[in-house]
């Protein structure tokens, strides 16, 4: 009786190979933008805290306040600052300059609030390419 031998031949190895390649350039850029997106997120976790203290402040004295009037965080993970722009009403969240994403580094994404109508509106001007962006940037 004579065994005959059973594996794979180098063709069929080099093939897989390709294609764990080819999957792997596809996925790779994409792990890369889902990353991205959710840094930037933070950001505008960050600043939708704001809203309500904001309004409610707003709407008590009749002027825009301060972090510190509202106990607000300052930053997070991957934002360094929130700064508060009462003069054109908005508080503007600034990325850090490392540990971030390369399209994020010293970005910024602002909370704009319109005092006529009591509605806020995020700005990501600042956030580069609009597929990282997060959904509630106009």
């Amino acid at each position: 009786m004579r065994k005959t031998q059973q594996g794979f031949t180098l063709i069929e190895l080099m093939i897989v190979v390709a294609i764990i390649g080819i999957l792997a350039a596809v996925a790779i850029p994409a792990y890369k933008d889902y990353i991205a997106r959710s840094q930037a997120t933070e950001a505008s976790v960050l600043l939708s805290g704001l809203k309500a203290p904001v309004a409610e402040y707003y709407n008590d004295s009749a002027t825009l306040p301060n972090l510190t009037d509202i106990n607000a965080i300052d930053g997070g993970k991957y934002v360094s600052t929130i700064t508060a722009d009462t003069a054109n009403a908005a508080y503007v969240a600034t990325f850090k300059s490392s540990g971030v994403a390369p399209q994020l580094i010293n970005a910024t994404m602002s909370l704009n609030y319109d005092t006529g109508t009591g509605k806020f509106t995020f700005g990501c001007s600042g956030i580069s390419p609009t597929n990282i962006q997060p959904k509630n940037c106009n």
